[in-house]
């Protein structure tokens, strides 16, 4: 008699580990029902991975372009070591497979047309990274969150990330006139891409009370310039991530027309950044990175990126 109760007993504390409440979530185009809390999650995009780590969620893969350097440290100390599954333009839907996943994060423009390939693995989210902005990307987080049944966790992240941006603004506000514009660019061998404010980082840093410009009217969030086009914005601040050095700011800051641009007047006024914090990633994380990097920006401390 007591070894039975002894047994319903241990029975009875296994049972809401072992009998969890499924999770359903709704990405906008798809409802997804996991039948258990997730253990082993693929995510596709950075972003997703900055929304795990925000949580300390550590993926099992992650599509990081087979170069893990591209994920600030930040995020890789908490997650800790992952198998690659490619490219996130192309990620390798074998090597997905094989990490028997309970969860894939896709990205909604990257992998729309992989969805059903995706989904035949594992339940899959199907949200936006590439492409959104800065209220878009905790949305995103949010829901992501939710899928891993950390919903209070990332509730309470995303209020901690509300005052420390707060606190980021507060104090930009203090070091800069109103109007004072700010614009980033990523730049190539042949090539500088604009990032206006309905840009990921152009709308944080708008979030935070800097004045971006639109690129131009009725424009794209992210456009390519000329340096006649950047000479017509003239920009407070220029901050520029080099995707290869040397790049077409190297070339064009060696012109007479560069020497007209007001922020190449004024010593720290153009900055080079890390492409990878300021073009690749988005997110909580992200976020915090990129405002820290501009308060020590205005304030003349910021360290530049060679």
């Amino acid at each position: 008699m007591r070894l039975t109760l002894t047994l319903a007993c241990s029975m009875a504390l296994l049972a809401p580990a072992a009998f969890a409440d499924p999770i359903t979530v709704n990405d906008g185009t798809h409802e997804i029902t996991l039948p258990d809390t997730p253990t082993r999650v693929v995510a596709l995009e950075f972003s997703f991975v900055d929304a795990l780590a925000s949580v300390a969620v550590s993926p099992v893969g992650v599509a990081d372009d087979n170069d893990i350097t591209r994920l600030p440290q930040a995020i890789r100390d908490i997650t800790g070591p992952w198998t690659s599954v490619g490219l996130r333009g192309q990620p390798s839907i074998e090597d997905i497979a094989a990490l028997s996943p309970d969860l894939i994060i896709a990205d909604l423009d990257r992998h729309a047309a992989a969805y059903d390939a995706l989904s035949a693995i594992a339940p899959t989210l199907l949200l936006p990274s590439r492409g959104e902005d800065y209220a878009d990307s905790l949305k995103s987080a949010r829901l992501i969150g939710e899928a891993v049944g950390k919903t209070p966790q990332m509730d309470a992240r995303l209020t901690q990330h509300a005052a420390i941006m707060q606190d980021y603004a507060t104090q930009m506000q203090a070091l800069v006139t109103p109007g004072t514009t700010v614009i980033f660019g990523a730049a190539r061998e042949d090539s500088l891409s604009l990032h206006g404010p309905d840009s990921y980082d152009g709308s944080v840093l708008a979030a935070l009370g800097l004045t971006v410009p639109a690129i131009r009217d009725g424009g794209d969030a992210y456009e390519f310039a000329s340096i006649e086009q950047l000479l017509a914005l003239d920009p407070d601040y220029l901050l520029v991530g080099h995707y290869r050095r040397p790049s077409i700011i190297d070339q064009w800051s060696s012109a007479p027309l560069w020497n007209v641009l007001k922020a190449a007047q004024v010593e720290g006024h153009v900055v080079s950044v890390d492409s990878n914090v300021w073009a690749r990633n988005r997110g909580i994380m992200a976020a915090e990175r990129i405002a820290d990097d501009a308060l020590h920006i205005l304030q003349g401390t910021f360290a530049e990126v060679e």
